[in-house]
């Protein structure tokens, strides 16, 4: 019998379409194919068209991912170039223990 998978609600804080924002997005859906296949949703906010939405999150940087469900809620600041970092974060990977 197949076990129900959680699906991840992912929130990335924008600011228009800038280069770090625009990387951040790319970086975050390429992560989420590899790890997360059909067990995601990806939810952009730009704050230059809803700034009310910044203060429920607390955002006080851009871009900045949101990871709302699985608890415990995380936030990763950046473009999320770092895979492991963002992994790690989420919680998708445990840290892996440096020699």
């Amino acid at each position: 019998m197949e076990q129900l998978e959680e699906i991840w609600e992912l929130r990335l804080y924008v600011a228009g379409k800038t280069a770090k924002s625009v990387a951040a997005l790319a970086n975050l859906k390429k992560y989420c194919e590899t790890h997360l296949k059909d067990k995601y949703i990806i939810e952009v906010i730009d704050l230059l068209v809803q700034p009310q939405l910044a203060e429920g999150d607390q955002i006080f940087a851009i871009p900045t991912l949101v990871k709302k469900v699985p608890e415990p809620i995380r936030k990763i600041i950046g473009d999320l170039s770092n895979e492991e970092k963002v992994l790690v974060g989420l919680n998708i990977r445990p840290a892996t223990k440096m020699e």
